[in-house]
């Protein structure tokens, strides 16, 4: 062999040591396999190309027996749940026409990690000196999860920052984020983004996706937020008609962080909402009449569907959901909210949770919800070899905060 042959030889492997190296440096491994992950799913759906939701199919419910009859007949849509006491709204002064928190370092999100990213932010407010990858490292450990649910950012909050406290509700307001923001309480929210293109799914993706925003001003004059989007940027700016808009479609979510000796102040800005129960009681109530109302589209009749399911009402609840499924909803749809695997399990509509559950491991298998009521799905089939391997999926893409739900499952099987 040549000296100069030798040479080049000994520059390529130089050249793959290095690369293999530089790979290796976590931040760049995350943003590689991230580009490869977004160019296998694009391929992938290149030659099978993820479809609309799929509507209901068809369901005959099983014969009630007479003691089963109370409990198997369907319940009407427009029943309303048990009544919670709920106490008298307060009184609150007027807010100011402009309110705000001084912005926090920006965070700019790692791939899948804008509910990381955002809580981060929202915790350097309150005297917090981590950063996003504390936080991920231990409710979404695998970079490809592609979703962080608000109960998993509450979990962090209340393990690994017990000196604070997150609570989540739904049913929020412009008028109730001002008030808010006035108290000096920034407010992260559930909303849509656009995607960019470049992280597409496939050449049909409605490059729908759910982001979290951590809002911290508001101005009356401008009819407008400013809020800091891992995303997107810091101190930015939308509009008070398009954050209702966008956020619609996670059933108007809020999360709060806040000081535990604060809270008797916490429970008075919220008012009735403060106890869960009757918030979702309240916005069960609101729901239904979008749903009812003539121009109703699937995120009205969906955010309903999931509101009955906080009530255990899953038989109304997953005939809303067909509804918002024939309606139309986004491909991403059951990445983020999972009530229609709850509605259709517990409504005995084992096809339906099946169809639904194999539709969002279509648009991405990195999801161990999904993953998880699959499993059960076939598992009530009588697939136990199919179910096992569904909830070893599960624990895979979640092996921290979801083995938990996925052993548990597993423990079913003989």
């Amino acid at each position: 062999m040549s000296q100069k042959v030798r040479n080049i030889l000994i520059g390529l492997a130089g050249a793959l040591l290095a690369a293999f190296a530089i790979y290796h440096i976590p931040a760049v491994k995350s943003r590689v396999d991230w580009r490869l992950d977004v160019m296998q799913v694009y391929t992938k759906n290149l030659i099978n190309p993820v479809g609309p939701v799929p509507t209901a199919l068809p369901f005959t419910p099983p014969p009630a027996t007479a003691t089963t009859a109370a409990t198997t007949a369907p319940t009407p849509l427009s029943a309303a749940p048990t009544q919670t006491p709920v106490p008298p709204a307060p009184t609150f002064l007027p807010l100011p026409p402009q309110a705000g928190i001084k912005s926090p370092p920006y965070e700019k999100q790692t791939p899948n990690n804008c509910g990381p990213a955002t809580l981060s932010m929202a915790l350097h407010l309150y005297g917090w000196e981590g950063k996003q990858s504390d936080i991920s490292d231990l409710v979404k450990p695998v970079t490809g999860d592609r979703n962080v649910n608000p109960e998993e950012l509450r979990y962090y909050v209340r393990t690994q920052a017990g000196w604070l406290n997150l609570e989540y509700r739904v049913g929020g307001s412009v008028e109730l984020l001002k008030r808010l923001l006035a108290a000096n309480y920034p407010v992260i929210v559930e909303t849509v983004t656009s995607l960019d293109p470049n992280d597409a799914l496939g050449p049909n993706d409605d490059l729908w996706a759910a982001h979290y925003l951590l809002l911290t001003a508001y101005d009356d004059d401008k009819q407008e937020f400013t809020i800091q989007d891992s995303y997107h940027g810091p101190d930015l700016k939308i509009s008070y008609a398009q954050l209702q808009k966008d956020w619609k479609a996670f059933n108007d979510l809020y999360l709060l962080v806040y000081f535990p000796q604060y809270e008797d102040e916490v429970k008075t800005l919220l008012g009735e909402d403060w106890n869960a129960d009757a918030n979702r009681q309240r916005v069960l109530a609101l729901t239904e009449a979008a749903a009812n109302a003539p121009n109703a589209d699937g995120f009205d009749w969906f955010n309903y569907g999931s509101n009955l399911v906080y009530f255990d009402r899953y038989e109304e609840a997953a005939r809303a959901y067909d509804k918002a499924r024939e309606l139309g909803l986004p491909l991403r749809m059951f990445r983020y909210q999972f009530g229609p695997f709850l509605a259709y399990f517990h409504a005995q509509r084992n096809d339906d949770l099946l169809a639904v559950a194999k539709y969002a491991l279509g648009v991405t298998d990195m999801s161990e919800e999904a993953w998880l009521w699959y499993g059960y799905g076939l598992y009530r089939q009588g697939d136990n070899a199919g179910a096992l391997k569904a909830w070893q999926k599960a624990e895979a893409v979640n092996p921290k905060f979801f083995e938990d739900q996925a052993r548990n499952a597993i423990s079913l099987l003989p």
